[in-house]
């Protein structure tokens, strides 16, 4: 039975995409945030690939031609940026702000968990990129000396978490405004976040995708400084 989809070039593609389609049926129907369609594809495809004892390798050779999209997906994040260029020049010193809020942070937020639970400093800067894209966060571990495959685990949990809980988040502390909802998510959920902040309105999507850029440089640039502190 495995060895029918294994032949199969495009096995990987068409079981993503149906895993996708089928978490966005859930999250439209039930309207609960943890039916999110990154996080059903996941925990189905996942059990899936060990009943059937495909290996990873193996699925990913169909699955790579959805990662090909990445790229001009990542890239058409900045038309709703363009759109909304006018808003980001009136209130850029307080967009700066709070993406410089949200990185501080989120560093010093790991920082006191490392500290309180007594990692080490390789566990300490594996963690500290979690809130940055995937390519951004594994490049700057392996240059901290941390475990990449830890990181890249760490950004996955981080970009989920966010849109899971990001209504209640929001009703709980009374943020309505569209652009700091939007910060709020690019800078701690990157773009899974900014895909939920699309849902919200254009503003949002706009104002996560400038976060995800912004916030990815600054983190370049403390990451290493916060690293001297454990």
């Amino acid at each position: 039975m495995s060895e029918f989809f294994t032949d199969s070039v495009f096995f990987g593609a068409a079981l993503t995409l149906a895993a996708y389609e089928l978490g966005a049926f859930l999250r439209k129907k039930t309207g609960l945030a943890i039916f999110s369609p990154i996080i059903v594809a996941a925990a189905c495809i996942i059990p899936l690939l060990l009943v059937l004892d495909i290996d990873y390798d193996t699925y990913n050779m169909g699955a790579q031609y959805i990662s090909y999209l990445l790229t001009p997906a990542t890239v058409a994040l900045a038309i709703p940026l363009y759109r909304r260029i006018a808003l980001l020049k009136k209130h850029l010193g307080a967009i700066l702000c709070g993406l410089g809020s949200g990185i501080l942070a989120g560093g010093l937020g790991t920082l006191g968990l490392c500290l309180l639970f007594d990692l080490e400093h390789s566990q300490y800067v594996t963690l500290l990129p979690k809130s940055v894209t995937t390519a951004i966060g594994m490049g700057l571990t392996e240059e901290l000396g941390g475990v990449v495959a830890i990181t890249a685990v760490a950004i996955m949990i981080a970009g989920n978490l966010g849109p899971v809980f990001a209504e209640f988040l929001f009703r709980i502390f009374r943020i309505r405004h569209p652009i700091a909802r939007g910060l709020a998510l690019g800078n701690a959920s990157h773009a899974v976040g900014t895909s939920k902040a699309m849902e919200l309105g254009e503003v949002e999507g706009a104002m996560s995708s400038l976060a995800i850029a912004v916030a990815g440089l600054m983190t370049v640039v403390l990451a290493p400084i916060f690293a001297t502190f454990l």
